[in-house]
């Protein structure tokens, strides 16, 4: 038999399929510094935050490189994420 992968995402993809297609409006989706944002991991590998910060609010504190940084509190801690403009949604 063959051995199981073990892979960053083997046993949680169903947890980040989306209904909706990955869309180049998804991909290019501009932030300004300031901007209050929530985390939506999907499917799409690039710029993935870890899942345990899914739909956790935060502030885009700058732009670094294609993805952005978010500042989020965690517990008593503020935290910086990395994340691509897929895994982001404008809070209102």
């Amino acid at each position: 038999m063959v051995k199981r992968s073990k892979g960053a995402l083997s046993k949680n993809t169903k947890k980040l399929a989306r209904k909706k297609r990955t869309t180049v409006t998804d991909i290019i989706r501009k932030f300004a510094i300031g901007q209050k944002v929530i985390l939506t991991p999907t499917a799409f590998r690039g710029g993935l935050p870890h899942p345990r910060y899914a739909n956790r609010h935060g502030i885009v504190v700058e732009e670094r490189g294609k993805s952005y940084v978010v500042r989020i509190r965690d517990g008593n801690m503020m935290k910086n994420i990395i994340a691509h403009p897929i895994h982001l949604k404008l809070s209102k």
